[in-house]
């Protein structure tokens, strides 16, 4: 008897071992590790045998085939594909790969540039390659299955498997084998497998329709707003909201034992103005949905698990927000990020916001003041914002600033010389090296919020300002590792140079605006005005399930039928960059100085269209040498992004080099010279 009659004989056992096997494999490809794979297998074996399962269950398909063979090294190299995708994004950042990053493999030579190395690149296509021409082999000469297909037989069989796998999954997520909510996308990876949360995070998106959605359902939520008083529009504050990175308490951690208060003056802060905890959707990552909820006023806990509406739905339309809120009463809205402008798609998805200008990175003349992870310091943040609230002399402004210092991920080795705060009493020398290292950045946080008190103290407008953490550190704590006992929640002070009440109260990241905005007098915004009329009443969440069903995904009762939100032409920095002047400086280099406004690290100039090797000086001054320039070339200085593609982003108008010298022949005497 030939090898594969006697695997046909035992293919579905052969079916289940291979998918084990393979299945074991991607979650080593995916960990960057056989012995952490071992462990996931062995001390969660129930959801690894659901994932094992899916597998199985989705190759089934090849009993309806005589080329089995083919079909099965198919589907293999498919799920390994996807393994692979998977490790070789996780090598370069923290959230792994999901169902929005599937627009990636549209562009396949895309990928591998962005998340490979040029070597790397030739490796993977050389693979590719290989895999194609075992796959033709085995379409043109591999077995064939010679038995009679019975497909009245094994159509209903497959049927009946995908039935009972469905059936799995339902009682693995009831008996919580499984779960469908991720509050760390990352974690969630690790815990529930890459197949199920790789499809869930392709099939289990948006707001599902609930059950009772309808125009009246709409109108009776909206009609328990009805008593809220009217906006009052004389006064208007400057509104400012601070995100800090993995911004918290540190002391609230049991087991930490910290030389001194890491965070004195947020805390100052917090015992003098409104204050409390503040609710968040995800737990060492996230920021982008903490970000969401802060400024739309959503909660993230109706949206798919691990969903990110910024890589979803508001890359489609655009959303009722704060600032579009804020701007119908005369607001201009602005956006700061001391991070490059595409991280979490930024640049594309705040215009659907509804904001004016976004200063990220690439607009700050102090971008290179990093720590010592390379991420910018928190510092430059104070220029940026009073920039803004200066930018505008008879209008309000509201900010919204997204820092970036306490990222991730932390050392375990100590890399930091003379350490202000130590810290102990943790598990393992790496963990006090990882808490030490965070510990200081927080509080070097610390006093920026200091500095930017104190430099909105005496600013001649009023300025509310709300600041808060995004998320607690990817530190792996637990529960019971917290004196508040709950991994979901920061906390917030809310100042203000004009004298607010102090009120503290915790509150929901997707409440604070509508807070802010009650305590100012503003009443505007169908969520925000849902938000200040029903916290705390009857029903409040199924009818903001509702509520948000309809302002995103329905039928758009709320604005009779339509979205009223049109996509800002949003400004990139706050101001245009120019180019002015050229001079000379040495003719044995051929050293020019270039002069202009609101230079950066990041300007570089295009010479005739190709980029030039270009030395940053100061925000007025740039230098270029090596090439004589003609009276016709052409100049340009372009914003450059800081992420790997360094694609441009902004641009100063094209001069010709004769317009630039201070003295030439070509330039026209002014009437009466």
């Amino acid at each position: 008897m030939k090898w594969y009659d006697v695997c046909n004989r035992i293919s579905l056992l052969l079916h289940a071992l291979f998918s084990a096997a393979g299945y074991f494999l991607i979650e080593a490809i995916c960990r960057h590790s056989l012995s952490e794979a071992w462990v996931y297998m062995t001390e969660k074996p129930l959801v690894f045998a659901y994932n094992a399962a899916f597998i199985f269950t989705t190759t089934l398909i090849v009993y309806l085939f005589r080329r089995r063979c083919f079909l099965r090294v198919l589907l293999a190299m498919f799920w390994l594909f996807l393994g692979i995708i998977n490790g070789v994004i996780l090598a370069n950042r923290v959230t792994p790969f999901t169902g929005p990053d599937l627009a990636l493999l549209t562009d396949g030579m895309a990928l591998l540039e962005k998340y490979l190395p040029a070597w790397g690149v030739t490796v993977a296509l050389i693979v590719l390659g290989i895999f194609a021409l075992i796959l033709l082999i085995l379409l043109i000469k591999g077995p064939r299955y010679k038995g009679k297909l019975k497909y009245r037989y094994n159509l209903p069989l497959v049927l009946a498997g995908v039935a009972a796998f469905g059936g799995i999954t339902q009682l693995a997520l009831e008996k919580r084998v499984l779960s469908n909510y991720f509050g760390n996308i990352a974690f969630a990876y690790e815990d529930y497998g890459y197949p199920y949360c790789l499809a869930t995070t392709i099939f289990n998106t948006g707001i599902s329709c609930p059950r009772d959605y309808s125009e009246k359902e709409i109108a009776r939520i909206e009609e328990t707003e009805s008593d809220l008083p009217e906006t009052d529009t004389e006064d208007l504050p400057n509104i400012v909201f601070v995100q800090l990175e993995s911004f918290f308490d540190p002391e609230l951690v049991n087991y930490l034992d910290i030389s001194d208060d890491p965070i004195p003056n947020f805390r100052k802060l917090m015992e003098e103005y409104t204050s409390g905890y503040y609710k968040v959707p995800s737990v060492g990552a996230g920021t982008a949905n903490t970000e969401f909820e802060s400024i739309t006023g959503m909660s993230m806990h109706y949206f798919g698990p691990g969903e990110y509406p910024y890589k979803s739905i508001l890359k489609e339309t655009t959303c009722e927000s704060a600032p579009y809120v804020l701007k119908k009463l005369g607001y201009s809205t602005h956006a700061i990020h001391n991070n490059e402008a595409n991280f979490y798609s930024r640049k594309s998805i705040f215009p659907n916001l509804g904001f004016d200008t976004f200063t990220s990175a690439e607009y700050m003349p102090e971008e290179d003041d990093k720590n010592s992870l390379g991420w910018t310091r928190d510092r430059v943040l104070t220029d940026e914002i009073i920039k803004c609230l200066d930018s505008t002399e008879d209008q309000p402004d509201y900010v919204y600033t997204i820092s970036v210092q306490g990222h991730g991920a932390y050392p375990e080795e100590p890399i930091l010389e003379d350490p202000e705060i130590t810290v102990a009493g943790a598990a393992t020398e790496e963990k006090n090296n990882q808490w030490e290292y965070y510990v200081n950045e927080i509080h070097e946080m610390d006093e920026f919020v200091g500095e930017l008190v104190a430099a909105l103290e005496d600013y001649p407008e009023d300025v509310v300002l709300v600041m808060y953490g995004d998320h607690l550190p990817t530190m792996g704590l637990e529960v019971e590792d917290l004196e508040n006992k709950y991994l979901f929640q920061t906390q917030y002070v809310m100042w203000d140079n004009f004298g607010l009440e102090k009120d503290d109260v915790n509150l929901a990241a997707y409440q604070m605006a509508a807070e802010v905005m009650d305590r100012v007098g503003i009443h505007e915004g169908t969520i925000f005005r849902y938000h200040q009329a029903r916290r705390n009443t009857r029903n409040y969440q199924v009818d903001l399930e509702t509520l948000q069903y309809d302002l995103l995904y329905g039928e758009r009762y709320s604005y009779d039928g339509e979205n009223p939100f049109k996509r800002t032409k949003m400004r990139l920095g706050l101001y245009d960059v120019t180019l002015d002047g050229l001079e000379l400086m040495s003719s044995v280099d051929y050293t020019y100085r270039i002069t202009g406004t609101n230079f950066t690290p990041s300007s570089q100039v295009k010479l005739n269209g190709d980029w030039y090797d270009t030395v940053y000086v100061n925000p007025t001054t740039l230098i270029i040498s090596g090439t004589e320039l003609d009276d016709f070339d052409r100049l340009a200085v372009i914003q450059r992004s800081n992420s790997p593609t360094r694609k441009a982003l902004s641009k100063s108008y094209d001069r010709s080099c004769y317009m630039l010298y201070s003295e030439n022949k070509w330039k026209l005497k002014a009437d009466g010279e």
